[in-house]
């Protein structure tokens, strides 16, 4: 049985999904994040960068929310989450989930968190704005090379559009959201429409609009 250390919403949020869509038992441990226990001696013990999600499978500790999915498709090949190894679609998986990874996340981090990223209190308004603006870009950029979809693989649902979605929730509370661009919109409906992304939002008890 796999072990997922999670919050609600957190980034923990895409790995529990997909353990979700493969059917797997999992015992999932809520870290109490208001209390900073993502950070006690304990939780560093598995995590020492101190964030969430955090994934167990018997000796294999995982940290890193892209990493455990890639972790768990690789270990469901049967429920095709992703593709398969030397194709150019799996070339494609991977330039998306770098892409969100790399270029979009980071900015939401600072979108959401400023004051980590500054020592300077009066630039923080100044760097939200321009994170904002930068997030836009990139969400524009994933919707002008979707193709016709209804994915961002094409025909294919992956665990990519399942990382997308989880996103565009954290990008709810921007002035132009993530998911009101038309084909982002429509593969965001398709994701949250899946029983295994209904049931993840249910345990978690994640209310209201999932993506504002």
């Amino acid at each position: 049985m796999y072990n997922l250390h999670y919050y609600p919403g957190n980034a923990s949020f895409a790995p529990h999904a997909i353990i979700r869509e493969v059917g797997a038992e999992v015992e999932l441990t809520l870290v109490d994040r208001p209390n900073n226990g993502h950070k006690s001696p304990a939780y560093l013990k598995l995590n020492p960068a101190g964030r969430i999600p955090t994934f167990v499978d018997g000796d294999l500790v995982l940290f890193e929310a892209a990493a455990i999915c890639l972790h768990l498709c690789d270990k469901h090949p049967d429920v095709r989450l992703v593709p398969a190894v030397g194709t150019d679609a799996r070339a494609h998986f991977y330039k998306w989930l770098m892409y969100l990874t790399n270029s979009i996340q980071p900015d939401v981090l600072i979108y959401h968190y400023t004051g980590r990223y500054t020592t300077d209190e009066a630039g923080i308004g100044g760097m939200k704005a321009g994170a904002e603006a930068r997030i836009n870009a990139w969400f524009d950029i994933v919707e002008s090379h979707m193709g016709p979809g209804p994915y961002l693989l094409g025909e294919t649902y992956s665990a990519i559009d399942i990382y997308l979605t989880m996103l565009c929730r954290w990008g709810r509370t921007l002035g132009k959201k993530p998911a009101t661009r038309t084909k982002i919109g429509a593969l965001t409906e398709r994701v949250l429409a899946r029983p295994a992304i209904r049931k993840t939002i249910e345990i978690e008890g994640i209310e209201g609009p999932f993506l504002g």
